[in-house]
């Protein structure tokens, strides 16, 4: 949501092409993120799960009332010049915004499996998540490493925002729907593996859109999450999953 905002006032206030917003919006969300864990996350942790679900809840509402509160629940959406352009393949026809869209996500992708898979800092990311302690007695800043991953997730959240205000209306809750979704897409994929995500955002996507172009658009959410309960039913490790992260 704060990415998708971002890239709008940007783009309407000092008309820099959205694109070239998405690395703005990245790095201001990801200094929040990272100030927020090291200063009030980090405390969470030290107790139950619920804790940490209870404090992240809390800064979700707060940020929703914020954002209500300067700019209003109106509908926005950021449209360059050339949204209406597209390629025409046969029948086929794609907008030049939506593979655009496409390739950015993508590459994001990629580079989060590069740092977290061919970096120093993705090993002890892997290390902290698989084990804490032997994370701190090998000498990994846990503390660290837990503000690092929440800024690199509030990072691929602002860049998703970015991506979407460019091909879909959104306001202030926008997160409700999209927080379902991913959710829905980390569990059928597998949690802890990045390719399961991609491979379960792509199965979740054709899902809804062969569902909606059989039985209507009304019924998309529910076709994301009767997904999920067969997934959690009969592989509930996920499809790309280790059994460690059931």
């Amino acid at each position: 949501m704060l990415g998708a905002y971002i890239t709008f006032f940007i783009f309407t206030k000092i008309n820099i092409d959205p694109f070239l917003t998405i690395p703005i919006a990245m790095i201001i969300v990801a200094l929040f993120g990272y100030a927020f864990q090291i200063t009030i996350g980090n405390k969470g942790t030290k107790y139950q799960l619920s804790m940490t679900v209870v404090l992240t809840y809390g800064l979700d509402l707060i940020l929703i009332n914020l954002v209500m509160l300067l700019f209003s629940g109106d509908y926005r959406s950021v449209a360059p010049a050339y949204v209406m352009n597209s390629i025409k393949l046969g029948y086929l026809i794609i907008p030049y915004v939506r593979l655009a869209v496409f390739v950015v996500a993508a590459c994001v992708t990629g580079l989060l499996f590069f740092i977290l898979n061919r970096s120093n800092i993705g090993v002890a990311v892997r290390a902290t998540s698989l084990n804490k302690d032997a994370a701190t007695l090998v000498g990994i800043r846990t503390d660290r490493i837990y503000a690092f991953t929440f800024a690199i997730g509030a990072a691929l959240a602002a860049a998703s925002g970015s991506l979407l205000s460019m091909i879909a209306a959104f306001t202030p809750f926008m997160g409700v729907t999209l927080l379902g979704k991913a959710f829905a897409v980390a569990v059928i994929g597998g949690l802890g593996n990045v390719a399961g995500a991609i491979f379960g955002g792509l199965l979740l996507g054709v899902a809804e859109g062969v569902g909606a172009f059989f039985f209507g658009v009304q019924y998309q959410q529910m076709i994301s999450f009767a997904a999920l309960l067969l997934i959690l039913i009969f592989r509930p490790e996920g499809l790309m999953g280790r059994r460690f992260y059931k």
